[in-house]
């Protein structure tokens, strides 16, 4: 018993009979305010909403991201639909079967691929939102829709290649497809 009392620290009774004394030499030393690095920066932000309002109308809309140009791949392709439809994605994106998305393992989010039914070469234009397939030996998972496109529905799988695109060929890609889906739609 002597061994435990002397692990004891000194004036401990002293600390929780007096917490006001406690608390203010803890925060006096605790909570000084060192300068922030950051804390220069702020006199460069706007002052006032009209300013505010003024930088965010002459700012350039987002047309940038991720280049997946030099990307090729061959592999087997698989779909994924109902069972999924309306979860979150990796990207944070909804998942919607009947959107133009896909899922790769390894190309960045958000993302464009051309990818082509190598059986009878019909391609499809996806955004990458999510990331998958978890199965081995497949390369590329494809929405309920692109699947559709690639006419793979049925089978399930197919071979396909994969074809990485710029931001400016996705947007060339992806007017393309819609017009050439609206026809087929018409006809």
């Amino acid at each position: 018993m002597g061994v435990l009392a002397g692990c004891a620290a000194p004036g401990s009774g002293d600390v929780a009979a007096n917490p006001q004394k406690t608390d203010s030499l803890s925060t006096s030393s605790a909570r000084s305010p060192a300068p922030l690095a950051f804390d220069s920066h702020l006199s460069a932000l706007p002052a006032d909403k009209s300013s505010q309002a003024q930088s965010l109308s002459s700012a350039e809309p987002i047309t940038t991201g991720p280049d997946a140009g030099n990307f090729e791949q061959k592999g087997k392709a698989s779909w994924y639909g109902r069972m999924f439809h309306g979860r979150k994605t990796a990207s944070g994106e909804k998942f919607n079967m009947n959107a133009m998305t896909a899922a790769h393992r390894t190309l960045p989010l958000a993302s464009w691929v051309r990818v082509t039914n190598e059986s009878n070469h019909k391609t499809v234009v996806v955004k990458i939102n999510d990331r998958g397939p978890y199965v081995r030996g497949r390369v590329i998972d494809l929405s309920y829709a692109a699947a559709a496109v690639l006419g793979m529905r049925g089978a399930g799988t197919q071979k396909v290649k994969i074809e990485g695109l710029t931001q400016q060929e996705a947007r060339a890609a992806r007017e393309e497809q819609a017009q050439a889906l609206a026809d087929d739609s018409v006809n």
